[in-house]
């Protein structure tokens, strides 16, 4: 019986994916990508199949949108395998939209937190107070947080 040719050595992978052999080693480690392993003389060597590329392909885009390595995982062979409905999808994607939108709220308050201590040191620098006491600090940065709330 001969071999089947069809299998991509890492390397190969790695160039057709436009992705490195460190993350190919890494994905298959995780168990995102189909391989085998053949012996070769005293060598062993990983294989992987034609699909990684496409599955290479789709991992990124989905890390691109936010979702990490264990997410992908979770779905990755139930898309392949065809079990994964539209309606799962619909789903997984909207509740990674609500995770979104939760973080980037969170976010909102960090730069606006930010920006009310920012303006506090300013108005120190400005008056020449290096100093304050944690009551002062705290009244000019409420101060400055209803400023900015009232501002929106």
């Amino acid at each position: 019986m001969a071999p089947d040719n069809s299998f991509l050595l890492i390397g190969t992978l790695a160039t057709q994916a436009n992705t490195t052999k460190d993350t190919v080693r890494h994905y298959d480690q995780l168990g995102l990508l189909k391989s085998r392993k053949r012996q070769a003389g005293s060598r062993l060597y990983t294989e992987f199949h034609p699909e990684c590329i496409e599955r290479i392909e789709l991992i990124k885009s989905a890390q691109a949108i936010g979702f990490n390595l264990n997410e992908v995982k979770n779905c990755l062979n139930d898309y392949y395998d065809g079990t994964l409905d539209i309606d799962k999808q619909i789903s997984i994607i909207s509740e990674k939209l609500a995770q979104t939108k939760r973080q980037q709220v969170n976010l909102i308050n960090v730069i606006n937190e930010l920006n009310a201590r920012r303006a506090v040191l300013e108005d120190m620098k400005s008056d020449n107070t290096n100093i304050l006491s944690k009551g002062e600090w705290d009244e000019r940065l409420m101060e400055q947080l209803l400023d900015e709330t009232n501002s929106v």
